[in-house]
């Protein structure tokens, strides 16, 4: 029952998050602005969750006031390298580079908790990376100094994260989640506010279909990271990195319905690897703890 539950939101996530380049895609507006306003209306969508929560904000040390900075910092860097790359690129060659995240991940968690991985698991890993390298694989052939610098960006999008996946699988089991999906939220927004006013960025003047596209983002994807961040007091970061690898999948489904990108049977393969890939990691993993009421 346990892993059905996480399996469930995990699943939810996915579809919710496959979106965001959809929408980042429609969007002519900056991607730091976009990444800002994402950011603020995903802090005041979630309020009426925090005010129940309210009291615990006295128990969040200065330390950790801090780490959540960094952490919304890591964020707001994600969203604002990533959202550029999308001007520069294809969906399915950006978020092919998201595949990546499960390797960073492990690394990671090797460095900060000691975390170890079994032979089964990087087989799994790696053979859903090697399906979303087949679902990017054209993109790569034909890509321009402008695609490749998408290309980079998107890399860079990955390691900031994995950072604040890394902070947040620390800190969840300490505080409310939704209290540090709030403040990370605030302070991503925050961050990318500061650099939008010190670059100059228009921040006002968008048409009605930019607030729109703002909004869609901060109810659609946003949602996806308070499901991971909830999920991470039960499940560490590489777990949730694997499962983000779904979103190649979807993303790419998503922009030949919505887009008009086209698919080739190729990518369609690699698709069914990646599927193959996340099932057989997660089925691996051992239950947790009982969800508590959320």
């Amino acid at each position: 029952m346990k892993q059905k539950q996480i399996g469930l939101l995990l699943f939810a996530a996915i579809i919710a998050i496959s979106f965001s380049a959809i929408f980042v895609k429609w969007s002519d507006a900056p991607p730091t602005v976009t990444s800002m306003y994402r950011m603020y209306f995903s802090s005041l969508l979630l309020i009426p969750f925090v005010w129940r929560k309210r009291h615990d904000f006295v128990r969040v040390s200065k330390s950790e006031w801090g780490f959540l900075a960094l952490s919304g910092l890591c964020l707001g860097f994600h969203f604002a390298l990533w959202f550029g790359s999308l001007d520069l690129t294809t969906v399915a060659s950006s978020t092919m580079i998201l595949a990546l995240q499960p390797i960073i991940a492990l690394l990671g968690g090797f460095i900060f908790y000691k975390e170890r991985a079994g032979l089964r698991v990087i087989l799994s890993v790696g053979l859903a990376i090697a399906g979303v390298m087949l679902i990017g694989w054209g993109d790569l052939g034909h890509g321009s100094r402008l695609a490749i610098l998408g290309d980079i960006l998107s890399f860079l999008s990955v390691i900031a994260v994995v950072g604040y996946l890394l902070i947040g699988q620390n800190k969840v089991k300490r505080i409310s989640h939704w209290i540090y999906s709030f403040s990370v939220f605030l302070f991503a927004g925050l961050a990318l506010n500061l650099f939008n006013l010190v670059k100059g960025v228009p921040m006002t003047g968008y048409e009605r279909g930019e607030w729109g596209i703002f909004i869609l983002l901060a109810i659609f994807p946003s949602l996806s990271h308070v499901i991971f961040n909830f999920l991470l007091s039960y499940v560490n970061t590489t777990t949730i990195s694997m499962s983000v690898l779904g979103e190649p999948v979807g993303a790419t489904i998503l922009a030949a319905i919505l887009l008009h990108e086209q698919v080739t049977l190729l990518q369609v393969f690699g698709g069914c690897i990646v599927l193959v890939g996340v099932f057989i990691f997660l089925s691996q993993q051992r239950r947790k703890a009982p969800l508590p009421d959320i």
